[in-house]
């Protein structure tokens, strides 16, 4: 492995000869400069991976070597050492972004030490850097399957308010990707090298999503032995999902409008206002306007979330998507199981075509993760593929209730059979389900969506 190259500054001959022998010893790659000028001009055309520079240098006032390092690289990472060391400068020199200050004569074991932390945060800031970079390469939207007009209508959409501060509420179907494009909102915009936060507000009990969003200071509450941060400032100067926002409390909607509209929150048992920079982004499978009507939702925090709409259509309503759907799982799925499946039958690929997935994506992803990991040829065939995705559907001619003359729209269709399943199955949600082909959240979700209830 190469070795890592520390450039030491230091007006002392002496000193620098010293430090030069130490850190070849430890197995770095040293180089050497008298003054600022000639510390900047190295940093400059070489390759650098640390410097160790005096505080007090011939050609430098204050901290002005630490600037003129700094303009050449402002990603450098700086220990500076001085004899003179004083709070105020350190606390100066740590503003500007000096990593460590170590005072003269410096001890060999804390000189070695710091470098070698100053060198594990570096290790770690690539990382993250890498990890962003593959993020945002994931989430580009380029990267993202959907060919149909209403999606790439979406990605248009996506394109133009990235980098805008405005909230944004994404309706759709459970497993439609609405966390997806969430993610693709943050990648494409200037908050990308910042934190995105993702609750779901709908998994968290009320009495604790309060202290997931805000947090809360010690002694607060019982149990409460020291301070935590909450979503809200763990996503400072990015992004923050609230998933199922139609599920929040009344209570908790009201303190969501206040950070919203003031941005700034207040830790639970808090007294101070704390300043955010977050955009948030919500999103729901509801109806917020019939939910506003019920007395569910609050009408401003609805108008305060509602400030750019994205609708994300159902898989049924992209059938043209779904070839590049199972072609992606299935190199996916593929690659993770270790397998090598070449195709898909033309009879199963044919079911998958005309299945009418009521989980959307979501479903459509875990039936292609099965039927990889319990295919045993390298074909795909139609027994390969669950029992609910091959049986036949219920032919049109075994509804027993009759169309009207003048005919009805295909919402009052749907809204009559989920009538006459419930009434089949004298109500009970998880028969109805079974009936359908639904699973029992989707069937809950149409049930809402039409506002029905028992009908005695």
């Amino acid at each position: 492995m190469k070795p890592k190259t520390i450039l030491v500054i230091d007006d002392e001959k002496h000193q620098r000869d010293i430090l030069k022998i130490i850190l070849e010893d430890a197995g770095y790659k040293v180089e050497t400069a008298s003054t600022s000028l000639q510390g900047v001009k190295i940093l400059k055309n070489n390759s650098v991976d640390l410097v160790l520079s005096d505080l007090k240098l011939p050609d430098t006032v204050d901290l002005s070597g630490v600037d003129a390092l700094f303009k050449v690289n402002p990603n450098a990472c700086v220990i500076m050492m001085t004899a003179h060391g004083t709070i105020d400068s350190a606390v100066e020199a740590m503003k500007k972004g000096v990593f460590d200050y170590l005072t003269k004569p410096l001890d060999r074991e804390e000189l070695l030490i710091s470098i070698q932390r100053a060198f594990e945060r570096l290790d770690l800031l690539r990382e993250n850097k890498n990890l962003r970079q593959q993020l945002g390469e994931k989430f580009n939207l380029q990267n993202i399957i959907g060919k149909h007009p209403v999606m790439q209508e979406i990605f248009k959409i996506v394109q133009k308010i990235a980098n805008s501060a405005s909230t944004i509420l994404i309706y759709g179907e459970s497993g439609t990707g609405k966390e997806l494009i969430a993610r693709a909102i943050h990648f494409n915009s200037q908050r990308k090298d910042y934190p995105f936060r993702a609750i779901n507000c709908a998994a968290i009990p009320e009495s604790l999503i309060e202290n997931e969003l805000f947090g809360h200071e010690k002694g607060s509450y019982t149990g409460a032995t020291g301070m935590e941060t909450g979503l809200f400032e763990a996503a400072d100067k990015g992004t923050l999902l609230l998933d199922e926002i139609g599920d929040l409390s009344k209570p908790i909607q009201a303190k969501l409008l206040r950070a919203l509209q003031e941005k700034e929150i207040r830790r639970i048992g808090g007294k101070e206002d704390i300043k955010i920079d977050v955009r948030v982004i919500a999103a729901t499978n509801k109806n917020l306007p019939r939910e506003i009507k019920k007395g569910n939702f609050r009408e401003d925090l609805f108008y305060r979330l509602n400030i750019i709409s994205i609708q994300l259509p159902p898989l049924r309503e992209r059938g043209s998507d779904i070839p590049d759907l199972i072609s992606h799982f299935l190199k996916k799925f593929n690659q993770q199981a270790e397998k090598q499946i070449k195709s898909i039958s033309k009879e199963a690929f044919q079911t998958l075509l005309n299945y009418s997935w009521p989980g959307n994506v979501r479903q459509l992803e875990g039936v292609m993760e099965r039927t990889v990991l319990l295919c045993e040829s390298d074909v795909i065939e139609i027994e390969d593929l669950p029992l609910e995705i091959r049986k036949p559907s219920l032919p049109l001619s075994g509804i027993d209730f009759d169309l009207p003359p003048e005919g009805f729209s295909m919402e009052e269709f749907e809204k009559q059979l989920l009538i006459k399943a419930m009434e089949k199955s004298d109500w009970v949600i998880a028969k109805a389900a079974k009936m359908l082909g639904l699973s029992y959240k989707t069937l809950q979700y149409r049930l809402d969506k039409f506002d029905l209830k028992k009908m005695t």
